[in-house]
């Protein structure tokens, strides 16, 4: 088998790991900027798709097509983001003759709509948050509803995600300019205007639960992520298993996204994603019909190569997973490591990789697509890396990032890594008392500067009161 990866970056190098495991052969696509890539030199085969600009490679779906019949590939892999959750790419794959690694174009529309997806998942009695069904046509019943509901309020765009063509509304008396806000910025990023009313859960967390379906109707969970260090709607943290979950509230979250799943007639591996309040009241927010960013620490809770299982769900391999022996096993947090300066609005910091060390040990596992030297192109997401540890407790794989990244050496851009040492200090991420305001409620240049004051005044009592003890025991 020939699989041709339609992506870059380090999910490219991921999916290439998995494949030379299983003996596949790989065939990688560049733009110009990514000549001489890590994923090119990994993949068995490397080919130039395009220009710089994803619209000109990336995003090009039918040139991609075009090559993977050349070049004889079988099947093609979307990784995450770029045509990814593109129905119409997944049915131009599958016309062509080729395998698309991932669910039907069917599914894939009905998730990628929020409002078909609510839709879907009524017929399971999955509990959703209060709001509208269809999409806001009369400004004046939509403010009525509004009031209904009870403000805060959310304004959404049904073709969403990762926090565009959404706002937050407090008063009625924002109403009018946040919907056009809103409106605007869903027209612009996803060509589609159309938004919808939810209440505003405040202080919600965000968990998952990621989900593997064959084509012969089996379908399980393998439990959930938590995923509510974010900023700007988007994530940096994630851990697995949740720190807040007893055992019965995720079974119940687990049965529902296996519904949702079924809901359309799923096939692959994917995402469901639940807001919780601070009640532990679940709300079904969404579905992610692909691979996620964060499933590695599913991963090394499960010892679940998902990778693996989605090129055998699409070769309609049946399911040898029962759910029955599905157990969680210790814990597993990562760090999204961004090109980004946490200190000036975590704005992307485009330069050279000067210096770049990778941390290493039993329990790091670092998902990377650079090397020392290489450029951040300014033409992609800024994501570098992904820092992923594990322990036998949620402690112990606390303590396992807080080292690893220590020992990750990347100088020339500003990372996301300082703000990964301040969230693992932190009381609230330490206990597992914080929502998806943490950000917002914790983090400044200010509040880091007097982490690291605290952290290097213990460091020198510790020194101090080794170095008495020492002298002590001497005489």
């Amino acid at each position: 088998m020939k699989i041709l990866i339609a992506n870059r970056g380090e999910i490219s190098c991921r999916v290439i790991k998995t494949a030379q495991k299983m003996g596949i052969r790989t065939v990688a696509i560049y733009s110009d900027i990514d000549a001489g890539a890590l994923h090119t030199k990994m993949a068995d085969e490397a080919y130039h798709i395009g220009g710089n600009p994803s619209t000109e490679s990336y995003l090009r779906g039918d040139k991609i097509i075009d090559l993977a019949l050349k070049c004889g590939a079988e099947a093609i892999h979307p990784g995450y983001g770029f045509l990814s959750e593109n129905a119409a790419f997944a049915d131009a794959v599958n016309r062509s003759g080729l395998i698309f690694i991932g669910p039907s174009s069917d599914a894939i529309k009905t998730m990628g709509s929020k409002l078909a997806a609510k839709e879907a998942v009524k017929q399971f009695d999955i509990p959703l948050v209060p709001g509208t069904d269809e999409p806001i046509t009369d400004i004046d019943e939509a403010k009525k509803i509004a009031e209904e509901i009870g403000f805060p309020i959310l304004i959404k765009a049904s073709a969403g995600g990762g926090g565009k063509g959404m706002r937050i509304v407090d008063r009625r008396e924002d109403f009018d300019e946040k919907l056009k806000m809103a409106i605007s910025e869903a027209t612009s990023s996803f060509g589609d205007g159309s938004v919808f009313i939810e209440k505003f859960v405040t202080n919600p967390r965000h968990i998952e639960f990621q989900i593997l379906a064959d084509n012969h109707g089996n379908i399980v969970h393998l439990f959930e992520r938590e995923c509510s260090v974010q900023r700007r709607h988007q994530k940096v943290v994630e851990e697995a298993p949740s720190a807040v979950l007893t055992k019965e509230l995720r079974k119940k979250m687990g049965e529902a996204a296996v519904n949702v799943a079924r809901s359309c007639n799923y096939s692959g591996a994917g995402t469901v994603e639940f807001l919780i309040d601070d009640q532990l009241n679940f709300y079904f927010l969404e579905m992610n019909t692909r691979l996620q960013v964060e499933h590695p620490v599913t991963e090394w809770i499960t010892g679940i190569d998902l990778v693996e299982q989605q090129i055998k769900i699409a070769r309609n391999e049946i399911l040898e997973l029962k759910q029955e022996d599905l157990t969680i096993k210790g814990h597993s947090i990562e760090l999204r490591v961004y090109a980004e300066d946490p200190h000036n609005n975590f704005l992307p910091s485009i330069d050279k990789l000067k210096t770049y060390i990778l941390p290493e040990g039993k329990n790091i596992r670092v998902d990377n697509g650079y090397e020392e030297g290489m450029e951040i192109p300014i033409y992609y997401d800024p994501m570098i890396s992904k820092l992923i540890t594990y322990g036998p407790t949620r402690n112990a794989a606390i303590q396992e990032m807080i080292n690893a990244i220590q020992e990750y050496e990347i100088e020339g851009i500003a990372t996301t890594l300082p703000f990964g040492s301040f969230v693992m200090h932190h009381d609230a991420f330490v206990t597992g008392n914080f929502d998806t305001n943490f950000v917002k409620k914790y983090y400044s240049i200010e509040a880091e500067n007097a982490q690291q004051k605290l952290a290097a005044k213990i460091a020198a009592h510790v020194s101090l009161h080794l170095e008495n003890k020492l002298t002590h025991q001497l005489h």
